[in-house]
């Protein structure tokens, strides 16, 4: 169950959501400098009103290609609770759409986490918006330090990962 509007966007034909609560601001593209070494989705920083915040294309968190800004490209400041400090980090997406309410404010649990190759605290749930999937994302566990170190390197450490192979090799062993 959702009781709050979330902030929809998107990334190619998929919906994201994002409760308002957590949304600072919404930023056309704007410089952001690069800082060495850094993983391939963190663009770097931008200046925010006078404070330095990380910029993360969220395409490429997630396993996307990067591509262009373009005419919808946003910049999404959100407010992270990192051990009970406010920190500011920004998401790079190709649209934001609307803020809403979910059809029913009800979420489902994603089932397919597994096989899409995510981790399930970066997942709140599965809603709908006029019939239509939107993914809402927890923004903890999507910058939590292990699931952040397991996407840069491209390996998940999740329990549902686990409990897959397991069950595979439960099958298999039948």
């Amino acid at each position: 169950m959702l009781n709050q509007p979330v902030v929809t966007f998107g990334l190619e034909s998929s919906l994201f959501g994002l409760p308002v609560a957590l949304v600072q601001e919404i930023l056309d593209p704007r410089p952001v400098s690069r800082l060495p070494h850094a993983p391939s989705h963190l663009m770097g920083v931008t200046d925010v009103r006078g404070s330095s915040v990380a910029v993360i294309d969220l395409r490429t968190y997630l396993g996307e290609p990067m591509r262009p800004d373009a005419a919808d490209t946003r910049i999404m400041v959100l407010k992270l609770d990192r051990d009970g400090a406010a920190l500011l980090v920004a998401l790079r997406v190709d649209r934001v759409i609307e803020v809403t309410s979910l059809d029913d404010d009800r979420l489902e649990p994603l089932a397919e986490a597994a096989l899409l190759n995510w981790d399930q605290r970066m997942v709140e749930g599965i809603g709908r918006r006029n019939g239509t999937f939107v993914t809402v994302l927890r923004l903890a566990g999507l910058f939590d330090r292990d699931v952040m170190d397991a996407m840069a390197t491209g390996r998940p450490r999740q329990a549902a990962s686990q409990d897959a192979e397991a069950a595979f090799a439960g099958l298999a062993s039948a």
